[in-house]
Parts: C-alpha cells; sequence; structure tokens
C-alpha cells in the first residue's frame, strides 16, 4: 500500500482544508493546530511529489492535481462512513440532538416530550432552540424541525427535506380583551396593541388587514414587537393586545378559553413544516422514530 494512504488522518486533513479552503479552519473543526494541518499538507505534498494548494489572499485553492485527490478523498470517506452507518443503523437506542424554533420547542415539543420518552425509553434526546438555518453536521444536529417558505431552498444538497404538513395563523388574545374592546371586525383590532415579531416574514400584520382591503394599520401607533411567539403569546395571554400565531402553537390555551380568536380570518400565508436530516445518519433509526411520533403527535392534535 502506497505510503500516504498508510495515515489516514492526513487525508482527513487534507480532505478537511480543501473544503473549508483554510488551514485555520481546518484546524479548528480536526481540533489541532494551524501549524499542524500546514506540517501534514506539506508532507503530503512532498510524498506526492506535487503541489496541492496554491494561497489566495486568506484561501488556500486546490491546484488541478489537489482537485483530483479532493474528489478521491471525498468518495472514499462517502463510502467508509457509509459501511460504519450501516453497522450501526439498526441501533434505535443511543443519543439524538433535535433543533427547532424556541416558540415550537417550548410550546409545542417539551410539553408532549414525555409521551415520546416513554415509548422510546432508550432514546436520550437533547434539544436545542435556533431559528435560522444551521449547519447541522457543524453543530452535530440530528435533526432539524423547520417553518416557512424557504425551508427546501436553505437545506444543503446532502440532507433530505421532508413536508409535512402546513397550519393556517390567526389573530388570537385574550376572552377578557376580546369582550371588553367588543372585537368582532378586522377594523375593530386598532382599537388595541399588535403583538408582532421583530421580523415576521411572511406572517405579518401588513398583510392579514390588506386581505381584508384596510390599509389604517400604517397609521396605528400601538406596537409592541418581541423576539419569539411565545413571548407573544405570553402578552396576549396577559390581555396585550392581539398577535398572529399558528393554531398548533396556542391550541392547548384555545382548548382550555385562555385564548381566542377574536376574528375567525385566517392569514393568507400558511405555515409549512419540514424535517431536515442526513439520509446516510448513523442515528436514521432513532431519526424516523421521532419524525413519525412527531407527524402522528402533531395530526391528532390537529383533530382535536
Amino acid at each position: 500500500m502506497e505510503r500516504v494512504l498508510k495515515n489516514l488522518n492526513v487525508l482527513h486533513s487534507f480532505e478537511c482544508a480543501a473544503r473549508l479552503q483554510s488551514y485555520s479552519l481546518a484546524a479548528k473543526e480536526l481540533c489541532i493546530s494551524q501549524a499542524a494541518v500546514s506540517q501534514q499538507m506539506r508532507q503530503l505534498e512532498s510524498t506526492l511529489g506535487c503541489q496541492l494548494f496554491l494561497r489566495k489572499g486568506k484561501k488556500m485553492l486546490l491546484t488541478q492535481k489537489g482537485q483530483t485527490l479532493f474528489s478521491a478523498a471525498q468518495r472514499a470517506f462517502r463510502q467508509l462512513q457509509k459501511g460504519i452507518n450501516e453497522i450501526k443503523s439498526q441501533e434505535l437506542s443511543g443519543s439524538l440532538t433535535i433543533t427547532s424554533t424556541q416558540a415550537f420547542i417550548s410550546l409545542w415539543l417539551m410539553p408532549r416530550l414525555s409521551q415520546f420518552s416513554s415509548q422510546y425509553p432508550d432514546i436520550r434526546v437533547h434539544v436545542v432552540s435556533s431559528p435560522g438555518f444551521d449547519d447541522l453536521r457543524q453543530r452535530h444536529i440530528d435533526l432539524a424541525i423547520r417553518f416557512g417558505a424557504r425551508v427546501e431552498q436553505n437545506t444543503g444538497i446532502d440532507y433530505r427535506c421532508e413536508y409535512f404538513g402546513e397550519d393556517s395563523v390567526y389573530p388570537v388574545c385574550s376572552p377578557q380583551l376580546a369582550k371588553e374592546l367588543d372585537l368582532k371586525e378586522p377594523l375593530d383590532l386598532l382599537k388595541t396593541w399588535l403583538v408582532t415579531l421583530e421580523k415576521p416574514g411572511a406572517f405579518n400584520w401588513g398583510t392579514w388587514f390588506e386581505q381584508t382591503g384596510i390599509t389604517a394599520y400604517k397609521q396605528h401607533q400601538q406596537w409592541t414587537q418581541v423576539h419569539t411567539t411565545d413571548m407573544a403569546l405570553n402578552a396576549v395571554q396577559n390581555a396585550h393586545g392581539v398577535t398572529l400565531a399558528a393554531r398548533y402553537l396556542c391550541q392547548q390555551q384555545l382548548d382550555s378559553g385562555q385564548l381566542v380568536h377574536p376574528i375567525k380570518l385566517p392569514h393568507p400565508t400558511k405555515v409549512k413544516r419540514y424535517l431536515v436530516f442526513d439520509p446516510s445518519s448513523a442515528k436514521l433509526k432513532r431519526i424516523e422514530a421521532f419524525s413519525d411520533w412527531l407527524k402522528q403527535a402533531m395530526t391528532e392534535h390537529k383533530n382535536e
């Protein structure tokens, strides 16, 4: 066997440096020093008798021969990972790291997580909140639960983006406020505070009002901005105005009478739901178990 193939660590470092186009970023990912990466690349070039990288500003770009080795290294490591994953893919017990928005985690997932754990006591769930489209591999996340219109566009080619339904968004407020202000028509909502997210995206008050032909919201002075939907729901549940929220996030409060729909007119844009994960993950059985439970639980909840 060629000498270069006897040290997979060097090839691993090369693949990382070539993919990131940086020795320093590769060192960070590999948890070694930049000097160590640089030395390994010099040794690799010496062994092969050719130059693999060219420095351009802060980037390390591949030569033609470097690109040839990079393509081969990626194919080889993918094949190795596939074999390892096939060995481990039948393992249902172990850890599973899940991410979603803070609102979904605190309002929907955490109140029901015990149901999943009772069915799968051998799966240790680690939950982290994130509003954006994180690099799942870099953050060691196994499954992302994402919402909105741009999830598919923001999913990497190595990941599966699985659509699993949609939900309507409605105005919600406390029953006391609805009664006190006699909120019956869309224009009535301008009698009170409109609670909105700092970055509402497609689910904004302007679009909701404009479908009714009301433009007076543009002159409205009573606005409260919050960072997350759970903050907005907490505010309106305590009689501070009206907010827009997907039904799945506040169904329990609607059922208990803590919140009401003062105007039963949905936002013209629905919330689409997606599961994002690596289909070749060694934790695929756990991902499938959680995904199946989640889809069933959300379907049952929607039909309650």
